[in-house]
């Protein structure tokens, strides 16, 4: 007989964990269902693991600029790769907590949640099995199931040595050489940390620049900044064909040329868990993009199934997935709320990192705004000279019509904190006259803001 739940949620990742522990305490009775970690890959095997290794990386970095920035006469001898590298591991390793999980296991006992270990999968309307035996019933299904690396379809590829970013951000090992496939965020990060330890990286991407999805200018920023690190980056060049040699693997790109390393790393995208869980016993269909909701984070055509995190392919972001899951938490509590995800922050922590916000130009011309942009090269701000960082720029955009930011695209120091006062002016359509008239700290990097926020006063009605 089936034991039933008001809630039963798939999946303990940041989505599945927020909701399950927040509705427990709010009094409803759930069952969290979880195959592998609680937690999911961000503490493990994804956000924590690589921002540590890049802040290791960038103190690495920093030393090698001592005698620039007048902190000796001559730059600091550094440890060796392998002897600096295998320190930065333990560091990383005692941030993840060695990849166990049980301290979480137990929070969400605390909180009242019923934790069961195995693949949870719907087999009929209201009802969940666990193995083969186990049945629970449920009046609210919620979907936090995540997302996966896609394995790209190459000739041969599975006859190298590969890692997916989770391998690659767990090894212990340092190689002496890397390709990487995939020019966006977590391939960037990747490229700069291990190039800063004296790995020879390769970084390919089929796109014709880096983070195709932001400003062209930021783009670039991001290119010449991981060829500052020694990084060959290759745009516009798609992988065909794979081969083992000697010491790893050579790959064959679509202009002729081929690029070798000790391992190939697969950073080409991921695709949204939501194969043999028993959605179609649902009459659910998962676009592939992901689980489609409403503003509710409610599947569309359902009245008591939610879905929350990467699965729903609305922005793949530990803090988007808290978003949705305090969404979902308060309509499972019957506090009615809805999602709004005009002004989700996107991040990429490379030194300096890349911050953005809303649309692009190109995004927003496509959807018809009178949009208008300015820009600021961070240079021009009295903190660059300071910090020894000129690189760099600031590129807003507008809705001219509203008199409203509209997005905000950044690539220079400190960019993933101050993007925040974006964030807030989108989200809040705070009027241009307002924005322009905040003052700004000075020296700050923040106040690169104020000219390009003039120009789109200036240009808007």
């Amino acid at each position: 007989m089936a034991k039933d739940f008001d809630v039963i949620v798939l999946g303990a990742g940041t989505a599945g964990e927020s909701v399950a522990s927040n509705v427990a305490e709010g009094g409803r009775s759930v069952l969290l269902i979880e195959a592998h970690r609680v937690g999911g890959e961000c503490p493990y095997v994804a956000c924590m693991p690589a921002k540590s290794l890049l802040r290791s990386a960038e103190v690495r970095h920093v030393m090698t600029r001592a005698g620039e920035l007048g902190a000796r006469s001559a730059g600091p001898e550094l440890d060796d790769d392998d002897d600096a590298f295998e320190t930065a591991v333990a560091r990383r390793d005692r941030i993840t907590g060695g990849l166990d999980d049980s301290g979480a296991a137990k929070g969400m006992q605390a909180s009242g949640v019923t934790l069961v270990r195995g693949r949870g999968r719907v087999t009929r309307p209201g009802v969940v099995h666990v193995g083969d035996d186990a049945e629970y019933g449920y009046t609210d299904l919620v979907v936090a199931t995540g997302i996966s690396p896609i394995r790209p379809p190459i000739e041969g590829i599975e006859d190298v040595p590969t890692w997916t970013s989770d391998q690659a951000l767990t090894a212990t090992d340092r190689p002496r050489s890397l390709v990487i496939l995939g020019g966006g965020p977590v391939g960037c990060e990747l490229a700069q940390a291990h190039a800063r330890f004296g790995v020879d990286v390769t970084l390919v991407e089929a796109a014709e620049r880096l983070v195709v999805k932001e400003e062209p200018g930021v783009s670039e920023d991001m290119a010449a900044v991981l060829r500052d690190d020694g990084v060959d980056v290759r745009v516009g060049s798609k992988a065909m064909e794979g081969e083992a040699v000697d010491g790893g693997a050579r790959l064959h790109l679509d202009d002729g040329s081929t690029v070798e390393g000790e391992r190939v790393v697969l950073s080409v995208g991921r695709s949204p868990n939501t194969g043999d869980i028993g959605l179609e016993d649902l009459g659910i269909q998962p676009a592939q993009t992901g689980l489609q909701t409403d503003e509710r984070c409610r599947v569309l055509g359902q009245d008591h199934v939610w879905a929350a995190g990467d699965v729903t392919g609305v922005a793949p972001f530990t803090h988007a997935a808290n978003y949705q899951a305090r969404v979902v938490t308060a309509n499972l509590l019957s506090r009615p709320a809805r999602a709004d995800y005009r002004a989700i922050p996107r991040t990429i922590f490379t030194d300096p990192p890349l911050a953005s916000v809303g649309m692009s130009l190109s995004q927003a011309q496509e959807e018809g705004v009178d949009a208008v942009t300015a820009t600021l090269g961070l240079g021009e701000t009295a903190r660059s000279a300071s910090e020894g960082e000129p690189r760099g720029r600031l590129v807003l955009v507008a809705d001219r019509s509203r008199g409203v930011l509209i997005g905000a695209s950044a690539m220079g120091g400190g960019a993933d904190e101050w993007i925040g006062e974006a964030v807030l002016a989108i989200r809040a359509e705070i009027p241009l006259a307002v924005l322009t008239d905040v003052v700004h700290p000075f020296p700050t990097f923040s106040e690169a803001y104020e000219p390009p926020l003039r120009e789109l006063a200036a240009k808007s009605g």
